[in-house]
């Protein structure tokens, strides 16, 4: 009980931007709630740097009310849909986490950066952002100020692909009544889930399509998000065999809220076959759109900007050319399958 009353009055505050937000959002759906939550969070960061009794309930809103939103989201999704489109993606995916990686390396050693860093950067942009850095960072031995400074830099690239995919997709001419290509762009090439739903939810605000975009760029990025598995076990085989130390933990490395979406798509699969309409479950989907905007005031206004800009020059020219080369591969690669 006491540990709940800590989260409140950060719950609270987060609530009462994501009502705001949400309205606005409403009026301006060219931008959406997500997009003006990310950026009213951050701008009253700037002005209050001590989140006092408010910090517990910010993070825990920026990190379980975003899993519980992206849980929801697999009502009303059938489990043979998210495997068709997991494998749809895969090219896609596969393609834009080893460009990612190569630039990673290739331009960690032009710079002359520290290869933990480097590392950080690197897998944060090709699989899941922040969730792959704390995966990721116990395995090769990262410091805090690594972690943060990695986290800093996914962050930035994160808002500003929120921000500017949706336009840049309608000037590529993606379809505006079919969620399909903006959904796989937004989910291979955005970093952290966060962003992801944030971009692909003003995608289906501006066109009117529900929640079609955002059904397949989550679908998407989970997929892709489960190749923190095998490059962190990777990464824990190579450290040991330096360092003669232990490997990963399984259990910290993979992102058990997957499994709950899947297990939310096996129940509407289940209910659809015995004659339940999917549109009992829209109101679900509803309450996770809106718990999304939720979870986004709260990460901009667990945001220091002033911190970003300090990270310096070469993380984020680093940040830059490995967001670039995963949006420009998966580009290329839907070009290729005709999904684009």
């Amino acid at each position: 009980m006491e540990n709940v009353k800590k989260l409140l009055p950060g719950l609270a505050a987060s609530l009462l931007l994501a009502v705001v937000c949400y309205l606005l959002g409403k009026q301006f759906p060219v931008v959406g709630g997500a997009v003006f939550a990310i950026i009213a969070g951050m701008i009253i960061s700037l002005f209050v740097k001590n989140k006092g009794i408010f910090q517990a309930g910010i993070t825990f809103t920026g990190k379980k009310v975003l899993q519980l939103a992206v849980i929801m989201l697999g009502f009303g999704l059938d489990l043979k849909a998210v495997a068709a489109t997991g494998l749809e993606s895969l090219p896609i995916i596969l393609c834009t986490i080893s460009a990612a990686l190569i630039v990673a390396f290739v331009f960690s050693k032009l710079f002359k950066m520290e290869s933990r860093t480097s590392t950080l950067i690197g897998v944060g942009t090709s699989i899941c952002g922040g969730s792959a850095i704390a995966a990721t960072a116990p395995v090769i031995g990262a410091d805090d100020e690594e972690v943060a400074q990695a986290i800093s830099i996914i962050f930035f690239f994160n808002v500003i692909g929120a921000i500017l995919f949706p336009p840049l997709g309608v000037a590529l001419g993606f379809s505006q009544t079919d969620g399909t290509a903006f959904g796989i762009f937004a989910g291979t090439a955005v970093n952290d889930t966060s962003s992801v739903t944030a971009a692909a939810a003003t995608w289906d605000s501006m066109f009117g399509l529900g929640t079609a975009t955002l059904d397949k760029a989550v679908t998407v990025k989970l997929t892709r998000t489960l190749a923190i598995i095998p490059i962190t076990l990777v990464l824990a085989a190579f450290r040991a065999k330096k360092n003669q130390g232990s490997g990963a933990d399984l259990k910290k490395i993979f992102p058990m809220f997957i499994l709950f979406f899947i297990l939310a798509s096996l129940i509407t699969t289940i209910c659809t076959s015995m004659g339940v309409s999917s549109s009992a479950f829209a109101p679900l989907k509803d309450i996770s759109k809106f718990l999304i905007i939720m979870a986004m005031a709260a990460i901009g206004l667990n945001t220091d900007l002033i911190k970003l800009v300090k990270t310096g020059g070469k993380p984020l020219a680093l940040g830059f050319c490995c967001s670039l080369a995963v949006t420009l591969t998966s580009l290329l690669m839907q070009h290729l399958l005709h999904i684009w």
